[in-house]
């Protein structure tokens, strides 16, 4: 089945443009905002706030500390003294301290936008190459970080060259699993001594990104209810002959690197705040669109689904495929069940910025 878009409403063209901005003490090129009562939001009363508590205190932690036009440092310090487990004052300091702002596509006034979403790859792996497991997730070049070629190889010509040997991180065994751990930037590999290595993004070849799926739909190896992530996966174990031409279609290339130990493992990966995902509280956002760290209240559907699905998340990651006004990319979390989700979530929503008043 393809994926289900819910039809949302789209709001009519009026003056709420100029005067949202104007209210708004976060200004956007790309996003309008426009200001609501809670009573307005649905789905806001009846979310349980106290699993969005944590991710809002991981994202004070770095609020605190960075430079924004946004003044967080007063919300934040008012978290103290409230515990995560009472979901009524933590819903009345939201509503207190918080104003909500709608928001919407500056170019079309559209209240409507896209939702997809992203976890964090497991996969079993090994230090060592060995006959099972034999493709490698690469560490940045070290040649690079002194002088970087310009234009950087592609993937394709990275591969032919075969110029990264000794930069091999790790090996696993399946290629396709390696392409998608790189799209999603992140993942954690189990060893075979039961130890686990959490891998976090180091760099690209800066080359621009280009889906393999689209490249398998425009050449009619698959249909649109096939472009997911499964759908992908499925063609690649038909025709493994052709994978490496699929994968080329990407001249994007993704490098990885070890995490220290000490980064817990039933943590989520670290996003572009610098903290680390919470499991279906966290999302990525297009950074010209809503400031880092901010809670935005979704509404959207699950994937594959009109089922409803509507909770406070906080924007604590970026993504180089995810630009746009009403745009989030929405973490499901680690390993099979969540990449499962993940891979049919393309689904309309609409989005709430909170912002203190």
């Amino acid at each position: 089945m393809p994926p289900t878009r819910t039809a949302i409403s789209q709001a009519p063209a009026n003056s709420s443009t100029s005067t949202s901005l104007r209210n708004a003490p976060y200004t956007s090129a790309i996003t309008g905002f426009k200001p609501v009562d809670w009573q307005q939001i649905s789905g806001w009363q009846t979310d349980d706030l106290t699993q969005a508590w944590p991710a809002w205190l991981k994202s004070c932690e770095a609020l605190r500390k960075r430079k924004s036009e946004v003044q967080w440092a007063e919300v934040c310090a008012r978290v103290i003294g409230i515990s995560a487990e009472d979901g009524v004052a933590i819903r009345r300091y939201f509503e207190t301290y918080f104003q909500a702002y709608e928001t919407f596509a500056l170019s079309n006034n559209n209240y409507s936008g896209l939702v997809t979403g992203y976890y964090e790859p497991v996969m079993n792996g090994s230090r060592q190459r060995t006959s099972l497991f034999t493709v490698p997730l690469y560490a940045y070049p070290k040649a690079w970080q002194k002088v970087k070629p310009n234009p950087a190889p592609t993937r394709a010509e990275l591969m032919s060259a075969n110029n990264l040997t000794g930069s091999e991180l790790v090996w696993v065994q399946d290629p396709v699993a390696a392409a998608f751990m790189q799209i999603q930037g992140s993942g954690k590999i189990r060893l075979n001594d039961g130890q686990v290595l959490r891998l976090g993004f180091a760099g690209t070849n800066d080359q621009p990104f280009k889906s393999f799926a689209q490249w398998l739909l425009n050449q009619g190896y698959i249909t649109r209810s096939e472009a997911t992530m499964q759908g992908i996966q499925q063609w690649a174990r038909n025709n493994p002959q052709r994978v490496e031409e699929m994968l080329n279609a990407n001249p994007r290339f993704v490098f990885f690197k070890v995490l220290p130990s000490n980064v817990a493992a039933d943590l989520g990966p670290i996003g572009a705040l610098g903290v680390p995902l919470t499991t279906e509280r966290s999302i990525a956002v297009d950074r010209y669109s809503l400031p880092l760290g901010a809670p935005v209240f979704l509404s959207t559907t699950r994937p594959s689904s009109t089922q409803t699905l509507q909770r406070l998340v906080m924007a604590q990651d970026t993504g180089t495929a995810i630009v746009g006004a009403v745009r989030a990319d929405y973490y499901w979390g680690s390993g099979e069940a969540a990449g499962e989700l993940a891979g049919r979530m393309k689904q309309a929503g609409r989005a709430w910025l909170l912002l203190p008043r």
